[in-house]
């Protein structure tokens, strides 16, 4: 696995908008307000093209025009470390233009980004064996106070810390506006994970995975060489961390199905499951939690339900590609990524 430099001091960090662009409120005012931080933290900022428009339906550009972007800050010495403008729906159509044999070729960086940026943070350690950082957009650096996850994604790019713990309590739905767009994020429920079957799960492989929505659409495509980064590391076994966002529970079954006939879940060593943004679904007596365990069970391993991970924040980053150690306790979670 390549494992990029990290940011350093006053070094320059580049936003791109493979998906959405940061073009209509409250992104472009929170992303005003990102620029204007990391500059105040002594930091240079280099925009690609397509970060403050929407010139196509449902994006930012066009397909071929997010993959040339994406080309150039990966391939060029455009900036230390880049992060995406924001999630969206249709990121899958810019990976034909997408020079992923290049990008192995360049010198690695780190991408941030989630959500429909699944379809760089899984693809760049599967296709390319370089990590990338699943965790918050652009936009999220806006917000005013950071909470303590943005400041963990931070500490990530700038190899700070590697160890993580759960946040108390998370964002069921945020209560800004327009008119407040820096109000950071309104976490008053508590923390509450759940460990299938257990009072604590302790295991380590290498960690892979990403939003639901994205990895099932790249099932079975020219871009899905899932089955040879499982040999790859099937001696240290791997953990799969998942999360869903538009996907009902019965979606979430169907998605799990496909991946699991795939060939995805082999050598798999844990599972981790995020807060599904669907959270209250409940369809035919099934519950999401139960969508993922029904499935899942069968490979006896450890099932870590409703993390900090994914859609309703806070977000715990995780290092796709990284070794990962999980030490789950009750209500207690704990992960530790090494760079190896």
């Amino acid at each position: 696995m390549r494992y990029p430099e990290f940011l350093k001091e006053n070094g320059n960090i580049g936003f791109i908008a493979p998906s959405f662009g940061c073009a209509t409120m409250p992104y472009s005012a929170r992303f005003e307000n990102a620029i204007k931080t990391f500059k105040n933290m002594g930091y240079t900022i280099t925009e690609g093209p397509n970060t403050r428009v929407s010139l196509a339906p449902g994006k930012s550009n066009t397909d071929e025009e997010c993959g040339k972007e994406i080309n150039d800050f990966f391939k060029h010495d455009r900036s230390d470390v880049i992060i995406s403008c924001g999630g969206g729906e249709l990121m899958c159509e810019d990976l034909p233009f997408v020079d992923f044999e290049g990008i192995k070729a360049s010198t690695p960086k780190w991408f941030l980004g989630y959500s429909d940026n699944t379809n760089l943070t899984f693809l760049l350690p599967t296709l390319c064996d370089t990590a990338a950082v699943y965790g918050p957009c652009a936009s999220d650096f806006g917000m005013e106070p950071w909470h303590e996850s943005i400041k963990d994604a931070f500490s990530v790019l700038t190899g700070k810390k590697l160890r993580f713990t759960n946040y108390d309590k998370w964002e069921k739905e945020w209560d800004g506006s327009d008119e407040e767009p820096l109000r950071p994020y309104t976490c008053i429920e508590p923390y509450s994970q759940k460990i299938h079957k257990a009072d604590k799960a302790v295991f380590e492989g290498r960690l892979i995975g990403g939003c639901l929505d994205c990895l099932v659409n790249l099932t079975g495509t020219r871009f899905d060489k899932v089955s040879d980064f499982n040999e790859r590391y099937k001696g240290e076994g791997i953990i799969w961390f998942l999360e869903s966002c538009d996907l009902n529970v019965m979606s979430m079954r169907r998605a799990l199905f496909n991946l699991e006939q795939a060939g995805w879940f082999k050598y798999v060593k844990g599972f981790l499951i995020g807060r599904p943004l669907q959270h209250d679904d409940d369809f035919l007596g099934f519950k999401p939690y139960e969508a993922y365990t029904g499935l899942l069970e069968k490979y006896n391993v450890p099932i870590v339900y409703d993390i900090d991970l994914g859609h309703l924040s806070p977000q715990i980053p995780f290092i796709s590609g990284a070794y990962g150690k999980v030490n789950a306790v009750g209500n207690d979670f704990e992960i530790t990524m090494e760079l190896k």
